[in-house]
């Protein structure tokens, strides 16, 4: 299988030799090998570990800080054509983003 081909319906009637497929391409990535039942038996909740808190208590929230209240985007509803929401869906994920890049340089922003 090629790695971006993706595997759809449900996941209980996956055939036992597309199975096998999927599990022998993750166990030749070194970076994606599944983990062994050892592994699994050995992990804990990350609320058993105190020193996440720690961590948690000095830097706040992790992920991406929030941007202030000026430079925060605007949802909108809109009503597009079909040929132009394609056209923009057309490069794929991301498109929201590369939409409003081309109204900024249209609107000369």
């Amino acid at each position: 299988m090629a790695r971006h081909e993706r595997l759809t319906g449900d996941p209980a009637e996956i055939s036992e030799a597309d199975d096998a497929q999927v599990t022998a391409a993750a166990e030749a990535d070194e970076d994606a090998r599944p983990l062994t039942e050892a592994e699994l038996s050995a992990m804990t909740p990350a609320r058993d570990h105190p020193d996440l808190a720690k961590v948690l208590e000095t830097h706040g929230k992790l992920g991406r800080p929030p941007l202030p209240e000026e430079a925060r985007k605007q949802r909108v509803t809109m009503y597009l054509d079909r040929d132009v929401i394609e056209t923009l869906k057309r490069d794929g994920k991301g498109w929201q983003t590369r939409a409003n890049a081309q109204l900024r340089k249209a609107l000369g922003l």
